[in-house]
């Protein structure tokens, strides 16, 4: 009878060897695994209005995915044109053509709300203290609850707003463009009332950048802008040859912006003073990022280039199968960029070499943002595309093999002397 309770104590307290053993074991496999949510994560640097920042860089520190593999897809409704992806705090906003305004899980590509527009959504969203500031072709620009998708204020420009908003100083600078003419506006971020306009002399599609107190834009009547942002007063403006769609990206006190008339302008952002010009094909939305030295741009002649920063020498350029309108992103040593031919590009940033490619079932206009690994692209097949690292499956953890193995072990040699031992006769 003794015998019998030392045993059965024994199996017990093996048992709880085990079990203790097996919880250790899930809990560190999760803590291997990772939770894989971006709002769990602390240091993410977001990408928050076109470009990634005011200064229209198009780069972002994070890492990027070596493979096409799709993290998720959603069809939330309408097509993806220029439109292009915020991210911040594991949401995604972004545009479509059918007049929404989506917000959508950037974990899981889940609608979260969706807001209406009385037009074609082109504009990329700018968000910034939990509003959402976008333009609409019902040419208005709207401030909307970056939770609810509430609308808080709207304003109606003279025209259709493509341009994609940038804040800063606490108003709202946007472009807009109605026939042949457009204007910069700024506007009060709070309330959505004018602070200025400035009316230039061509269609305004370019997107502002927004460093040391001035606004940077191009326009139809083939300049580039400088105007005081507390003001509206020109500054300067530089002459190109042809219309300049494409938004400047400023960096180092240098202004970089591509022209229709075939070139790519390196400009003195205090006086405007060309510092050199490359030709390159015609560039049209495509606006230039900015990294590791080089400057990367798409243009109309099916290419994407690469230009070094500080000469405009070519680097490298890449051949897609049509127009090159998106603008490139640039992260882990990597560029993204659409193209016409209905494909996302991902090429190694100092060769050109192209390290995969994704084919849509339409035109890619928009722009990728790059957000914690993962790379967000709208087509206009009507998918949003978020292409991240496949899944790893961790390893169960070594350290925990040998006491599981010994525990299961020992639970064998008693039970099989359990069945060896004849019963007592006391």
């Amino acid at each position: 009878m003794k015998g019998k309770m030392i045993t059965s104590k024994v199996l017990l307290t093996l048992l709880i060897v085990i079990l203790i053993d097996f919880g250790i074991s899930i809990a560190a496999v999760n803590s291997l695994s990772g939770s894989g949510s971006f709002a769990a994560q602390s240091t993410i640097d977001w990408w928050p209005m076109f470009h990634h920042d005011l200064s229209h860089t198009g780069f972002s520190p994070s890492t990027a995915p070596e493979t096409n593999h799709t993290a998720w897809t959603s069809r939330p409704g309408g097509g993806f044109e220029w439109s292009s992806a915020a991210i911040v705090d594991d949401a995604v906003y972004v545009g479509s053509s059918d007049g929404y305004v989506f917000s959508l899980n950037a974990s899981t590509g889940t609608v979260i709300w969706n807001a209406t527009t009385g037009g074609i959504v082109e504009s990329s969203p700018a968000v910034v203290d939990g509003s959402v500031y976008v333009g609409s072709y019902d040419c208005k620009v709207y401030a909307l609850n970056a939770s609810s998708g509430r609308q808080m204020w709207n304003y109606t420009a003279g025209g259709n707003v493509i341009s994609s908003p940038s804040v800063a100083y606490g108003e709202v600078f946007v472009g807009s463009w109605a026939g042949i003419y457009g204007n910069v506006y700024a506007l009060n971020a709070s309330t959505g009332e004018q602070v200025w306009m400035y009316a230039t002399g061509g269609v305004v599609m370019s997107s502002p950048a927004v460093v040391d107190g001035k606004v940077f834009i191009g326009s139809g009547d083939a300049n580039v802008y400088a105007l005081n942002a507390s003001t509206g007063e020109r500054v300067w403006n530089y002459t190109t040859g042809d219309s300049v769609y494409s938004s400047p990206s400023v960096v180092d006190g240098i202004v970089y912006v591509g022209s229709l008339d075939g070139k790519a302008y390196a400009l003195n952002a205090t006086d405007g003073q060309l510092i050199w010009s490359q030709t390159i094909g015609p560039v049209g939305l495509s606006s230039p990022a900015v990294a590791y030295g080089t400057v990367y741009v798409g243009s109309n002649d099916h290419n994407a280039y690469a230009l070094n920063a500080s000469t405009g020498a070519p680097i490298w350029n890449y051949t897609t199968g049509n127009y090159v309108v998106s603008s490139p992103a640039v992260a882990g040593g990597m560029v993204f960029v659409g193209s016409y031919d209905s494909s996302v590009y991902a090429l190694n940033s100092s060769t050109g070499v192209r390290i995969w490619s994704y084919k849509t079932d339409d035109e890619v206009l928009s722009s990728a943002a790059v957000v914690n690994g993962t790379v967000f692209i709208g087509s206009m097949d009507g998918t949003f595309y978020a292409f991240g690292p496949e899944p790893v499956i961790p390893e169960f953890p070594s350290f925990l093999v040998l006491p599981s193995f010994m525990a299961v072990t020992l639970l064998a040699v008693f039970v099989f002397r359990r069945k060896r031992v004849p019963p007592s006769r006391e």
